[in-house]
């Protein structure tokens, strides 16, 4: 049986070959520990520090506010748990959106099961917070507010510098999980004003299982994993196969982000030009992430992603493909159970070819017809 065509990006993303080279010689002949005093930790630890400067680069944040991470779930859980439990941390309320990453939701739901405070902001239909909406949310009572970049689902971009601007005029951190927004649209962490934000290697072609949370100085945090307390706070030895992995991503990314953003414009478009039936893209058609498609189809209610064996994708994050409940993203911005569970996401990028997304179009467009006519 031959592979189907792979179109879950939001997902993973494959293995750039620059970033894999990048990796090898830290995966069997430079195995000293990068916290080891003598030349093979010094080599490791060279390693390390040139990754870091390679993602500070990126976001526009000094090397030292970068902490290394084992992805952007262990990011999230620090940035909300840390904060919530900073000695001297006064503030008791979490404000974040219906639309957010499990990891955010989750973990905010767990610090309001021992004490905290919660407000989950709705979205309008577009998939985007009114501001208006979250300024009501807001008081002197707010100690964190928790915004995604790009949502996985229905790839949207948040204004993040407006939401900044609202968080911090009632004295609250702002925290962004930029999981989906890493190397994919321009972060600049001064400019917007961002204090905390969690990003992965996985979604921008680089290997999974590293990650890394930007803390603004100062801005104190309870560490999640206590030990040697390596990374400011954030104990265990690193692993620096992984670390550079993330480097070298974040080095392609920065060089190849107008490229990737143009090529992801052309796949989108051909996609939506090759559907031959009526389709409604969820979220916002201007601002989102071009890689992303979620698409549901007027008059199907029924889940077309067992119909499409061809094609590997997803009808929601990959976190939750196997509770089998309509998205919560989906049904946030107003799609009923129905239609949530029939919506596709797609996911293209940096080597998805036009042949691959015309493949896509023609076979979805037999599920859909075949749907319809029933």
């Amino acid at each position: 049986m031959s592979q189907p065509l792979y179109l879950d990006y939001g997902a993973t993303t494959p293995l750039d070959p620059a970033v894999a080279a990048a990796m090898e010689p830290w995966g069997i002949a430079g195995y000293g520990n990068p916290h080891s005093a003598h030349l093979w930790g010094y080599q490791a630890k060279a390693a390390v520090e040139l990754a870091r400067d390679a993602v500070a680069a990126l976001i526009n944040a000094p090397p030292e506010t970068i902490a290394f991470t084992s992805g952007a779930t262990e990011s999230n859980n620090w940035a909300l748990k840390g904060l919530l439990t900073a000695p001297g941390q006064s503030r008791r309320r979490i404000v974040t959106l219906a639309t957010e990453h499990s990891s955010v939701l989750e973990t905010a739901q767990y610090l309001a099961s021992i004490g905290a405070q919660l407000t989950i902001v709705p979205v309008r239909s577009d998939g985007l917070v009114d501001h208006g909406d979250l300024a009501r949310a807001l008081g002197e009572d707010v100690a964190l507010v928790s915004v995604m970049a790009v949502n996985n689902e229905i790839g949207v971009v948040q204004d993040l510098a407006g939401i900044s601007a609202l968080a911090h005029g009632v004295g609250a951190v702002f925290h962004v999980d930029a999981a989906q927004g890493f190397g994919k649209i321009s972060i600049d962490v001064e400019a917007m004003g961002i204090d905390l934000m969690s990003i992965t290697a996985h979604k921008i072609y680089g290997p999974k299982g590293v990650g890394a949370l930007y803390r603004r100085p100062f801005t104190m945090l309870t560490p999640l994993l206590h030990g040697g307390g390596q990374e400011d706070g954030r104990s265990g030895t690193l692993p620096t196969a992984l670390i550079a992995g993330l480097g070298a991503a974040a080095r392609l990314a920065q060089a190849r982000m107008a490229d990737d953003h143009a090529h992801a414009v052309q796949l989108r478009d051909r996609l939506l030009a090759g559907l031959t039936a009526q389709v409604h893209v969820n979220g916002s058609r201007t601002q989102r992430w071009p890689g992303n498609l979620n698409l549901s189809f007027p008059g199907v209610a029924v889940p077309l992603l067992s119909q499409l064996p061809g094609l590997a994708i997803s009808s929601g994050s990959a976190c939750a493909a196997v509770t089998g409940r309509p998205s919560h993203v989906l049904t946030a911005i107003g799609l009923s159970d129905g239609p949530a569970k029939a919506s596709l996401r797609l996911g293209f990028g940096r080597f998805t070819t036009i042949d691959e997304i015309d493949a896509a179009a023609a076979q979805i467009n037999v599920a859909v017809q075949r749907n319809l006519a029933e």
